[in-house]
């Protein structure tokens, strides 16, 4: 039973509160709740439930107020503030939102215990996540980060990214899929000869397969960061072949091709030794294509 209950149910009057407090002072309190299970409650209809502005320059409490604290709660043994949405599945509601606007955080979180996260997500049923981000980049760690699980990447190969040489033309380009060697100065160009040593993998991104995993990913040094390629060292790539000494069958080794940029089957494999970038998984009858490659240098 209520102590007190005071209810506004004029439609003519839509803005109306159902309680309303005034405080004067610099420490008076306009509305105050203590229970021994809930202290002030708020449910709304269509908006907030709880709305409070703080105007102070200095600190306070409130939403979508000007003061340096928006919602504070102290939780002496356990919840500091609490939020829960009991929308039906997918509605897009959240029991706890943060905005930040104007370059602030919208949800940050501060820890000074040994072991204890600044933020921590637990999926209670288990098939969702616990924590989860959008953007780009989606997430950022300046640190160790500790899985004690399977890390589960849906891409298809592990690449890293090489400086484009100098000599390549613009107008030729790397495209994924191309078939690159190394020059002199480590740097990535088409490959020209067939049996090349110097092959350093597949350009990665052709077709439906994507890296799972980049390395040494920055600006390229010198000829700027669009001279720079992601080449698939490890993993399955779509790579740009020609059947035109004999047709590529799944299985066959891979190796350089005089056609820029393109692999074929490695049928000297006295010459293949140190020049094979991969295995064919996809046959290639005729003429040039892309053939599915699991890359493999040797």
């Amino acid at each position: 039973m209520s102590t007190f209950r005071n209810e506004v149910n004029d439609p003519a009057v839509p803005d109306e509160s159902a309680i309303h407090g005034i405080a004067h002072g610099s420490s008076a309190i306009a509305v105050f709740g203590q229970g021994a299970a809930v202290g002030l409650r708020g449910d709304g209809a269509t908006w907030h439930g709880v709305a409070g502005i703080s105007t102070s320059t200095t600190g306070g409490a409130g939403v979508n107020g000007t003061g340096n604290v928006g919602v504070q709660g102290v939780g002496q043994t356990w919840i500091g503030v609490y939020g829960e949405t009991q929308a039906p599945p997918d509605a897009g509601s959240s029991g706890v939102l943060g905005e930040g606007k104007d370059g602030g955080d919208g949800v940050k979180g501060h820890a000074n215990g040994p072991g204890k996260a600044a933020v921590a997500g637990f999926h209670l049923s288990g098939t969702g996540p616990g924590i989860f981000g959008r953007g780009n980049p989606a997430g950022r760690f300046e640190g160790d980060v500790v899985v004690t699980g399977d890390l589960i990447l849906p891409g298809a190969d592990v690449a890293e990214q090489f400086d484009v040489a100098e000599r390549v033309d613009d107008a030729v380009g790397i495209e994924p899929g191309t078939v690159v060697v190394l020059d002199d100065e480590g740097a990535l160009a088409p490959c020209e000869r067939t049996y090349d040593t110097t092959v350093a993998g597949v350009v990665s991104g052709a077709g439906d397969r994507v890296p799972a995993l980049v390395l040494d990913r920055r600006e390229a040094q010198g000829n700027g960061a669009a001279q720079r390629r992601t080449v698939a060292v490890v993993g399955k790539v779509w790579c740009r072949a020609e059947a035109s000494p004999r047709p590529i069958r799944v299985g066959d080794l891979l190796t350089t091709s005089s056609v820029q940029g393109h692999a074929m089957a490695a049928t000297d494999r006295e010459s293949a030794f140190g020049a094979v970038l991969g295995k064919a998984l996809t046959p290639l009858a005729t003429g040039t294509g892309l053939v599915l490659t699991l890359v493999g240098l040797g």
